[in-house]
């Protein structure tokens, strides 16, 4: 869907160095609660699998029917968004290219994980791209938990997308700029973007880029209602 992938969330990595997160690789979405860390998260999985890639979308919140229902009323919004028809190509893309895991009840951990990726590769002949992980709790874990996954994404040659939660009240700013809950887990990410509303609306930002910090001119405004790049 061009009209989509000319609009998606991940225009911001069109002026990035590597021109995206890459196999190996941990990124992370930063928003406060309520702000549209999911929506946002969405979008960028339907960047990966409108391109034909595949993708594993891990929800540690929602029970996978609940997560696929988010799917199908984002990809229902976008068609009207873009005012278009629905598309049973990209439909069946949405369908054949995602899986959805959910570890519920705090029973995610690293070995789960390569266990559910080592069962898609062998039983289904499916080996994603891309992993998607949302609402994991970065106040709570320790760092031998994302030295895990960056080692993972390096093992399955995936790229690794995480959703973080900020707080309003919690300004905690590292010296390369990277903000709280990110600012000690820096040196394991490579794309750290930022989703906030400003006074003019919505903007995600970009604060890591690989080897890069602090890139005031690589921000983009975001629609409030549909999350999609403002041209």
């Amino acid at each position: 869907m061009k009209e989509f992938i000319s609009v998606s969330p991940l225009k911001i990595l069109e002026k990035s160095s590597q021109g995206r997160l890459g196999p190996g690789n941990l990124g992370v979405l930063v928003a406060r609660a309520g702000v549209g860390k999911t929506a946002c998260l969405i979008h960028i999985a339907f960047d990966k699998i409108f391109r034909r890639g595949k993708l594993v979308h891990i929800s540690l919140e929602e029970g996978p029917e609940k997560v696929a229902s988010y799917y199908n009323v984002i990809y229902s919004d976008l068609l009207k968004a873009l005012n278009k028809d629905d598309d049973s190509e990209y439909r069946f893309l949405m369908e054949r290219n995602r899986m959805i895991l959910a570890y519920l009840n705090q029973s995610f951990d690293l070995d789960r994980l390569k266990t559910s990726l080592k069962n898609l590769g062998e039983r289904l002949d499916f080996k994603p791209d891309t992993l998607i992980i949302d609402g994991l709790d970065f106040e709570n874990a320790d760092r031998s938990l994302f030295e895990g996954l960056k080692a993972a994404a390096e093992e399955f040659q995936v790229e690794i997308w995480l959703s973080a939660l900020s707080h309003r009240h919690i300004n905690e700013v590292n010296e390369r700029g990277i903000p709280y809950p990110c600012h000690k887990l820096d040196d394991l990410i490579s794309i750290i973007v930022r989703l906030q509303p400003e006074r003019m609306g919505m903007v995600l930002r970009l604060l890591k880029d690989h080897e890069r910090h602090g890139i005031p001119e690589n921000s983009i405004a975001l629609d409030p209602g549909t999350f999609l790049a403002l041209t």
